[in-house]
């Protein structure tokens, strides 16, 4: 596996978005010899692979039953919080952390996101000369605006003070990457080698940067002085009304709340960063289409800042926005195990199976899209996810069921914001040294950048 994929990231590929022999090499080949309801062993665990959309209903619906594998031990120390958790634990989380992402609450949030894409512009607009044109990997300043995002609405504080819990989540994810992809002994991780040392250390910094944020949060909140519309104040609100109303046990630990800080900052940045990477290389690839969602953008807003009303008309956006997330969703695969024997449609599972649901082979498969289902076409989407799926889960970029990405239409708001001034401002193209070479580190990302050119309107 390890080595297919070694081999795949080697070398960009031709300009395509059929993309998933460089991303699942292995798993593409073994569905591709053996057929959709096929499995293979990882040591002396069978993993079956799941590309029946019954069956994914079924899975990702039933999630009690059908749980996270354990994994690695040493990815906790990237993210754990509700993520990670299950039964009962998950259930006490969710309903504590959903009042952060109501809505109304996410109204209030506009002018953060607002102010981080302005940010942005502004840097562009001083390095796009207003005749001609300027060559700029676009990806470095939209995971910098995604990060100073999620500072302000989750933390209320700018990106300069998160920055230094960003940097160091970034090599956590590297590090836990080739962990991963290292064979798994009992016990390793306990070894004082050099890369455990960095990782515990990593886990350490970023707890007391986290703890310091929370501390001083609660202490203004205590005070009177906090605003309560960014993500954090919402979540420690909730949770002390939980306290207040019920047991102590009710509500959750600060290391609970550390753990679900540290995932706002891992989902909340790279989700959103990586869906708008790829539609803006879309857009560079077909022109037509970005003068289309252009058109529409200045028709609503004109030159005006975007507001709630209008971001939520945005048809032909929200289109290629739906097109981009099939053919380049964030998350590529999902795993479930099951912990008694379970049939499953035709299926009969033996307990400790591990269940996969390649999410990218799904969204690509002819059968459920059609013979056009690798190129980008976003009229698809016209009617609506539930009109082209037919009710089928077939298209789950964030997710399906009771454990549904919680920040979708955080992530959503916030891209439609950035696609919305980015257009506003900017014709692209793509630059002929952009080598096209998607790969997952934690999230789908361009490996090389996203070299695009960039015109003044």
């Amino acid at each position: 596996m390890v080595m297919m994929l070694e081999e795949a990231k080697s070398k960009p590929i031709n300009l395509s978005d059929d993309i998933v022999l460089r991303i699942l090499p292995f798993i593409h080949k073994s569905i591709q010899t053996y057929g959709k309801n096929s499995f293979v062993w990882l040591g002396s665990q069978a993993m079956v692979y799941i590309m029946e959309p019954q069956n994914i209903r079924d899975i990702l619906s039933k999630n009690f039953h059908f749980q996270k594998p354990k994994g690695n031990p040493l990815t906790k120390l990237l993210v754990s919080g509700l993520v990670d958790y299950e039964t009962e634990k998950w259930a006490k989380h969710r309903k504590i952390i959903n009042p952060a992402f109501h809505l109304e609450k996410l109204k209030k949030m506009l002018p953060a996101f607002y102010l981080s894409c302005s940010e942005i512009m502004s840097k562009w607009e001083k390095l796009v000369p207003t005749e001609g044109s300027c060559e700029l990997d676009v990806w470095p300043y939209l995971q910098t605006l995604s990060s100073d995002v999620i500072s302000r609405t989750a933390f209320g504080s700018s990106y300069e003070e998160g920055r230094k819990i960003f940097e160091l989540q970034k090599e956590q994810a590297e590090l836990v990457l080739l962990a991963s992809q290292s064979i798994y002994i009992p016990g390793f991780r306990f070894l004082p080698t050099k890369r455990n040392k960095r990782m515990k250390e990593i886990d350490k910094q970023v707890q007391a940067s986290l703890r310091t944020i929370i501390n001083n949060k609660e202490k203004a909140m205590a005070a009177g002085k906090a605003g309560n519309d960014d993500l954090l104040s919402i979540l420690l609100e909730a949770n002390f009304k939980e306290i207040q109303h019920g047991k102590k046990n009710d509500g959750l630990s600060i290391e609970d709340v550390i753990e679900e800080c540290k995932l706002f900052y891992i989902a909340g940045q790279e989700t959103s960063a990586t869906l708008l990477v790829w539609t803006m290389i879309l857009l560079s690839k077909h022109p037509n289409w970005q003068m289309r969602a252009r058109e529409e953008v200045l028709q609503v807003f004109g030159n005006k800042k975007p507001d709630f009303d209008g971001l939520s008309h945005l048809k032909i956006v929200t289109m290629i926005l739906h097109e981009t997330l099939r053919l380049y969703p964030p998350v590529v695969e999902l795993g479930r195990t099951i912990h008694e024997d379970t049939k499953l449609g035709k299926l009969t599972l033996p307990a400790g199976v591990m269940l996969y649901l390649p999410i990218i082979l799904v969204h690509h498969d002819n059968e459920l899209w059609g013979d056009d289902a690798k190129e980008f076409k976003p009229e698809r989407f016209s009617e609506g996810v539930s009109k082209v799926t037919n009710g089928q889960v077939s298209f789950f970029p964030f997710g399906w069921g009771p454990r549904i990405c919680i920040g979708q239409n955080f992530a959503m708001l916030e891209v439609k914001m950035a696609i919305a001034m980015i257009l506003q401002r900017f014709s692209f193209k793509l630059s002929p040294s952009y080598a096209h070479a998607p790969y997952t580190l934690i999230t789908l990302q361009p490996q090389y950048g996203a070299h695009l050119i960039l015109e003044k309107i």
